[in-house]
């Protein structure tokens, strides 16, 4: 075993994917802390894999049992930005093929900016179809946010280029001839509904990025039009927007005491 050198073996684990591979056992007794270390990092690695595969198994159920019923086309539906200040509020509906496959996806939320972006374009490349709504801050003011939100769900489904036959749904309940599921945090029990979670919440920055461009004082890129200290400190001194929602608070005081010239 000491004729092979360490970067052979280095170069030679990469492309081992289980423990009762011959190669592990064989250098299991290779006594150079060099090896050591290498095989100590593999089985780390591995180790997590692991985990991450469980995981993905574990968010895949709902749709797993649907098509075991019979169900071809799954839309996963989620929103993002209900509560910031400015924007408008993003949905999204995704249509996963079967065999869909990526271990380490999660509700939004839970991810990296970096990892987001990787699988918004992974997401992208392997979907059977996407849909986006998207409902303005005007919109979110004449109607209210829970219903625009649900109105913003149903114009991601029309968007869907494959008519989905059956929906999963975050949360929400949606007036439609489409069976549905309505699951609570159901961007971290469904794999569908993690796939719409992060194109939602994507597509919803890169809108406030640009944003960002036009408008710089509000600090869009950053806080995406939630509330934070900067933003308010930012409404204050330049005041409210065509893309604030003005039934919110505090844009909403502030908006009143414009028109009222205090």
């Amino acid at each position: 075993m000491s004729t092979i050198t360490i970067k052979e073996i280095k170069a030679k684990l990469a492309s081992i994917t289980t423990s009762d591979d011959p190669f592990i056992e064989e250098i299991t007794n290779d006594e150079r802390k060099g090896v050591q270390t290498l095989l100590k990092g593999w089985k780390n690695k591995r180790e997590k894999e692991l985990v991450l595969h469980e995981k993905f198994l574990a968010l895949t159920s709902y749709e797993q049992d649907l098509y075991k019923r019979g169900y071809q086309y799954i839309a996963g539906i989620d929103e993002v930005g209900r509560g910031p200040l400015a924007g408008p509020v993003v949905t999204a509906a995704v249509i996963l093929p079967d065999d869909f496959y990526l271990p380490g996806i999660d509700d939004s939320k839970k991810l990296s900016e970096q990892k987001r972006e990787e699988y918004f374009t992974i997401i992208q490349k392997e979907a059977i179809a996407i849909g986006i709504g998207m409902m303005d801050a005007k919109e979110i003011d004449r109607i209210n946010i829970y219903e625009a939100t649900k109105q913003a769900m149903l114009m991601a489904i029309e968007e869907l280029p494959t008519k989905p036959d059956y929906l999963l749904i975050d949360a929400m309940k949606l007036a439609t001839p489409i069976p549905s599921t309505s699951i609570i945090k159901g961007d971290s029990k469904s794999v569908s509904i993690a796939a719409a979670s992060i194109i939602a919440k994507v597509t919803r920055d890169h809108l406030m990025k640009e944003l960002d461009k036009e408008l710089p004082a509000y600090g869009f890129g950053k806080n995406m039009g939630y509330g934070t200290k900067e933003h308010i400190e930012a409404l204050k001194k330049e005041g409210v927007t065509e893309y604030h929602r003005k039934s919110f608070s505090p844009v909403k005081e502030m908006a009143l005491s414009s028109i009222n010239g205090q």
